[in-house]
């Protein structure tokens, strides 16, 4: 599983016209599951998440975990982020997994997810065309891969 994780001021997303969702300040995770995750990668990544310390103490200095300034996470699912652009000029979706196999695990990320949050969790449509506005605080952008634990 690969995650872009921004901290935002805010984020706006929204499906149609009728269906939008919004958080104030905290996380904006882009999710991307690729072929072989498992629900160990769900685990270890969403308890990365909510613990990452990527927010300012009282000093300025990043202390504070997402849940400790009470902020909120939004939750996307994006297959574009295991794209493979070694070859030519468009990218392969190769390593992605099929929607099949993505969906429960990302369903799963989501159960998982709420569990560990003080707040609730606002998330996109699996496999749905989304437009997200956010407003980037820093800007502080961080990847995540549960294959490449650095």
């Amino acid at each position: 599983m690969r995650a872009v994780i921004q901290r935002v001021r805010y984020a706006h997303l929204r499906l149609d016209e009728e269906n939008k969702r919004s958080i104030d300040h905290g996380l904006l995770v882009l999710l991307g599951i690729e072929k072989g995750d498992t629900q160990e990668d769900t685990r270890w990544l969403c308890r990365k998440i909510t613990n990452m310390r990527i927010f300012a103490d009282k000093d300025g200095l990043m202390n504070l975990s997402v849940n400790e300034i009470h902020g909120q996470i939004m939750l996307v699912s994006q297959f574009t982020l295991h794209a493979s652009t070694k070859k030519g000029n468009r990218p392969s979706w190769i390593k992605a997994a099929e929607p099949a196999k993505a969906e429960p695990l990302y369903n799963d990320f989501v159960k998982e997810l709420e569990g560990l949050l003080t707040r609730k969790l606002v998330t996109g449509k699996f496999g749905a065309m989304m437009q997200i506005e956010i407003l980037n605080d820093g800007p502080v952008t961080i990847i995540i891969d549960s294959k490449n634990k650095e």
